[in-house]
């Protein structure tokens, strides 16, 4: 039983976060939120209009 607290310890420090892996993966999403603009993968709301793409074209960025 005691073997079972210590593999669950070891399994839980293994699969923890690291630092900086919340990054994006495409530069395209980053430059997209960091104007305050949203991404979507259908046709942008009726107020927005589509000023770029993300995730690497497969989404539209979504623009006041």
């Amino acid at each position: 039983m005691r073997i079972l607290y210590l593999l669950f310890a070891i399994v839980f420090l293994l699969f923890q976060a690291a630092p900086g892996s919340a990054d994006p993966l495409f530069a395209d999403t980053a430059e997209c939120r960091s104007q305050g603009n949203f991404c979507r993968a259908g046709a942008c709301p009726p107020t927005f209009t589509a000023s770029g793409s993300c995730h690497g074209g497969l989404l539209k960025c979504c623009s006041k």
